[in-house]
């Protein structure tokens, strides 16, 4: 497949990662009662291993927002 499609398709899995991050950090500090109660070693390695598996997800189902290229069989 042509380069574009890879930066495009790298952009789009990491604004997904990205979000994904974000939602596992936000519902896990939401779930701590307190500051004091929340073990930030186990958050970042927790939202850390959200972000990898989000990436692993697009690679293994593709993206909705990027399309497959029509290329002859000799370009891809």
């Amino acid at each position: 497949m042509k380069k574009e499609y890879w930066i495009k398709f790298f952009h789009a899995a990491s604004i997904r990662a990205i979000k994904t991050m974000a939602q596992t950090a936000i519902s896990m500090v939401a779930v701590g009662a307190t500051l004091a109660d929340i073990d930030f070693v186990t958050l970042g390695s927790v939202t850390i291993v959200s972000g990898l598996l989000s990436y692993g997800t697009s690679l293994a189902t593709g993206l909705p927002e990027i399309e497959l290229p029509d290329y002859p069989a000799g370009d891809a």
